[in-house]
């Protein structure tokens, strides 16, 4: 496997929050706030068409009225947006994509199964990397980045192990 466009997962230079919400208890807040709370430095770009704002931060109605590109994408739209949404962001250069949204070939649904081949299909093209559907999210606390719907922020590290268990390696 290649480690190509990795570096946009971990150090990305820009965020788009597709789907960041105001709704309470909704997976888009969750992201919201963990993205404008995780130390971030660069633009954090939250799209969503029905908020003018997220968090106090200015939204974008979609993809195609973003400002720059972003390296990195985090989806949490609903599944039959999911595909489309790949495509544009492919189209405009981003490099890394993190699939919240679940119902995709974990259902067992024909219907979810064509979502993730049309999904993977958007993205190979531009060699775009996808993390997910259906999953937490990534954390790289050396670059601010909490993207996933995990309860807060973890501290950043000492590059060294914190635990009383040792791993076999």
């Amino acid at each position: 496997m290649s480690i190509r466009n990795l570096e946009a997962f971990f150090h990305p230079k820009s965020i788009a929050l597709i789907g960041a919400s105001k709704q309470a208890h909704s997976i888009g807040l969750v992201m919201a706030t963990n993205l404008f709370s995780g130390g971030f430095n660069g633009p954090i770009m939250p799209v969503n068409p029905n908020h003018r704002s997220v968090n106090g931060v200015l939204t974008y109605p979609d993809v195609k009225s973003l400002p720059v590109s972003p390296d990195l994408a985090v989806l949490a739209t609903p599944p039959q947006t999911v595909p489309g949404l790949i495509a544009e962001l492919a189209e405009r250069g981003t490099r890394a994509a993190i699939v919240i949204t679940a119902g995709f070939a974990e259902s067992g649904s024909e219907a979810g199964q064509k979502l993730e081949r049309d999904m993977l299909a958007a993205a190979r093209p531009s060699l775009m990397r996808i993390v997910g559907p259906n999953c937490l999210g990534i954390l790289s606390t050396p670059s601010g980045v909490n993207a996933s719907f995990a309860v807060g922020t973890p501290e950043e590290g000492q590059g060294r192990l914190r635990s009383a268990v040792r791993p076999p390696w």
